[in-house]
Order: structure tokens, then C-alpha cells, then sequence
């Protein structure tokens, strides 16, 4: 169960801020009365023990559950009820445990996918064109998170620790101002963690980046 307690927050100026959040199953309490704040460019991590509740307090924050009790602000505004695709619209953006990526598609179509889902009202059902400015930023996407040489690659056939690259470009798609990463160094060798800690290093400092491990 994850139980966090931070000084007294003061909405101004905060990337983030939890107050009161709690979330139960059934007679489970698997979040329980997490407060906490996060300036812009602020990176913190979240550290514990599997089944602490973590990932649930991820899932809140991004949306796929709803807080049985307490408030979730982002920049200011009151987001408890929103539902994932307008916090993704507002800026928040976020990884998974196990890379949620389309194995048969290429790395390529992969970015352009979620470059497109961000500009929902210019989907279409016409193939993409080279020209086309969402192809670029998924070329340009595929060579910030190193995966420059493999854009034809099927994501499926990727090594696990270029999954979680592509994910990483995927969710970077959205540009945005709350990356979330779930334990983004799971399974990865001390190589893919030096690389993916590099990747991080360089993003927009400022992102605000919240993690779990």
C-alpha cells in the first residue's frame, strides 16, 4: 500500500499535486491518503516493494482509475474526473510496466500512430506520405530515443530494451509537460539502463518526470 505524506501544498506553481488520494478495492486499500506536489522540471521517483500499490497510484494520476477519495491537480486544475485522453490532451503522458507497443507494426508506423492519436482531428484513412509532417516528427521521435537505424524494423522483433525505447518515443509523441514511467528500467542489462538513462538525461528540462521503481 502506497502511503505518502509531503509538507502542505500551495497549488501556485506546481506541475503536480496530489492531496488526499486514496484508492480502494472493495476492503483493499491499495493507495491510501498520498499527498504530494511536483514543480515543472521537477524528477522524482517512487520506490518500494512490489504490490505496494504503485502502479494504482500511476493509474490514477493517468486516469485509468478514478481515486476513491482526494483531489489530483495539474497545473493548477482540478483533473480527478477527467478521463485519460483529455489529461493526455492537457499534458500528461506515461509508460507501462510492460512496453505497450504494436508488434506488428514497424517502429516507424509505431510513432506515427501516436503522433497522429494526438491530432485526432486529422486522422484519416489515406496512407501516410513521406511529406507529411507527422511522418517527420516520427522520424525525427525514432532518432531522439535511438532507434534511428531501426525505423523499419517490426517493433515485435525489437530487443526488450529498444521496446522500451519505442514506448518512450511513443509516449514523447504528445509533448508532454508530465512524463510518468513505470519501472522503465525493469528488465533491462546495465547497457540499456546506461542508454535509457541518457535518453532521460536529455530530454526538455522542463519536463516534469515522475517515476516508479
Amino acid at each position: 500500500m502506497v502511503t505518502v505524506q509531503a509538507a502542505p501544498a500551495q497549488a501556485i506553481g506546481h506541475a503536480l499535486e496530489l492531496q488526499g488520494v486514496s484508492r480502494r478495492f472493495g476492503g483493499l486499500r491499495a493507495v491510501q491518503d498520498v499527498s504530494l506536489s511536483l514543480a515543472p522540471g521537477e524528477r522524482r521517483a517512487i520506490i518500494g516493494p512490489n504490490g505496494a500499490g504503485k502502479t494504482t497510484l500511476f493509474n490514477v494520476i493517468a486516469g485509468d482509475l478514478r481515486p476513491t477519495s482526494g483531489v489530483i491537480r495539474f497545473y493548477g486544475h482540478d483533473i480527478t474526473r477527467l478521463p485519460p485522453h483529455e489529461r493526455i490532451r492537457r499534458g500528461i503522458a506515461r509508460t507501462y510496466q510492460t512496453p505497450l507497443v504494436f508488434p506488428r507494426l514497424s517502429v516507424l508506423d509505431n510513432l506515427y500512430l501516436a503522433v497522429r492519436g494526438v491530432r485526432p482531428w486529422r486522422m484519416s484513412l489515406r496512407r501516410p506520405r513521406a511529406t507529411d509532417p507527422e511522418m517527420a516528427q516520427a522520424r525525427q521521435l525514432a532518432e531522439q530515443v535511438g532507434l534511428g537505424d531501426a525505423i523499419h524494423a517490426l517493433a515485435g522483433a525489437l530487443a526488450h530494451g529498444q521496446q522500451r525505447q519505442l514506448e518512450l518515443g511513443m509516449a514523447l509523441a504528445a509533448s508532454p509537460k508530465l512524463l510518468l514511467l513505470d519501472e522503465p528500467a525493469a528488465g533491462l542489462s546495465p547497457g540499456e539502463r546506461e542508454l535509457l538513462a541518457g535518453l532521460l538525461l536529455a530530454l526538455d528540462p522542463g519536463m516534469t518526470i515522475l517515476l516508479v521503481e
